[in-house]
């Protein structure tokens, strides 16, 4: 990877820059420092998005940036360019947002404020999605769909959960009666469901918090889809929080300050949602420490299923 940064950083005339990995999960990427700027520089994992789709995520970002939302802005090439492709990976650069995230999957939340702070991200959420859906797309924009073929189809976006090698047969019923169920649910409720552009993956580490502002990073998961699905999935890794309730709460209501949302149907979110990771940790089960997440994942849909299913 070292000689691959270094021939990419010619492109945006920063070879004098210094660089450092910064996060080496589903992309690698890069702080790179060239003066007083910082920069993301990020080196897309092959196979997950092609280059029109990450073109796309990159047209959506600059749009968000510019109409005030505070989302990595992208910077172009000497030769304007978003998007480049060197040894078959596509790499692109964004702005370095300043803040901390807002806390780490498995730890306990830390702010202070912490309803406050949930009532920013809701807000900062709902911005997000009104200036997308005010916004008109470039010919030939393509992104992935969280709609209901890409959540409960043959072929989910993130695996198929019901085929997780781990679980057992009862787990596998629990699972197979609930894709039946919500499939049906959704298939009466998606024409009046709140649907567009969405950010999908507005976990704590996706959410810098920098004194009182709220920045959204990592689009690497956008796409279309029900915008319950970022509510539920802001809410899903904070429901182990003692003051959850009041998280939740205050989430909706920052968010309903900017534009209206019903959320009568978030307990199936929050479950979709959930069966999600499981489906996503199937085909990671060799990486260090998913034997965890994996058991954690599969609690926690058993606990959302039954919930909702009852």
């Amino acid at each position: 990877m070292k000689k691959i940064v270094e021939q990419v950083l010619v492109q945006w005339g920063m070879e004098d820059a210094e660089w450092s990995l910064v996060a080496a999960r589903e992309n690698h990427v890069y702080r790179v420092r060239n003066g007083s700027a910082s920069y993301a520089l990020r080196l897309h994992r092959k196979g997950l998005h092609s280059a029109a789709e990450l073109w796309s995520e990159l047209q959506w970002m600059s749009a968000a940036a510019a109409n005030g939302v505070s989302v990595p802005c992208p910077v172009v090439t000497k030769n304007g360019e978003f998007l480049i492709e060197v040894d078959g990976i596509h790499v692109d650069l964004l702005d370095w947002l300043p803040g901390r995230p807002l806390g780490a999957t498995g730890a306990r939340l830390e702010p202070e404020n912490r309803a406050e702070t949930f009532k920013a991200i809701g807000r900062e959420m709902a911005r997000l999605h009104k200036i997308s859906d005010a916004w008109t797309p470039p010919k030939n924009f393509t992104r992935w769909s969280w709609d209901r073929d890409g959540l409960l189809g043959e072929e989910p976006l993130w695996g198929r959960f019901w085929e997780n090698p781990t679980i057992n047969g009862e787990d596998r019923a629990l699972l197979l009666h609930f894709r039946d169920k919500a499939d049906h649910e959704l298939q009466r409720l998606e024409s009046s469901l709140d649907y567009g552009l969405i950010h999908a993956d507005l976990v704590r580490e996706n959410v810098m918090v920098d004194g009182n502002k709220i920045r959204l990073i990592d689009f690497d998961d956008s796409g279309y889809g029900f915008r319950l699905f970022d509510v539920a999935t802001t809410l899903i890794k904070n429901r182990e929080e003692s003051d959850f309730e009041q998280l939740r709460d205050a989430l909706i209501e920052g968010y309903r300050s900017e534009r209206p949302i019903n959320t009568d149907q978030l307990d199936l979110f929050m479950a979709l949602r959930a069966i999600s990771y499981v489906g996503w940790i199937s085909s990671r089960l060799d990486e260090e420490g998913s034997s965890d997440r994996n058991t954690r994942f599969l609690e926690t849909a058993r606990e959302l299923l039954t919930h909702y299913l009852d």
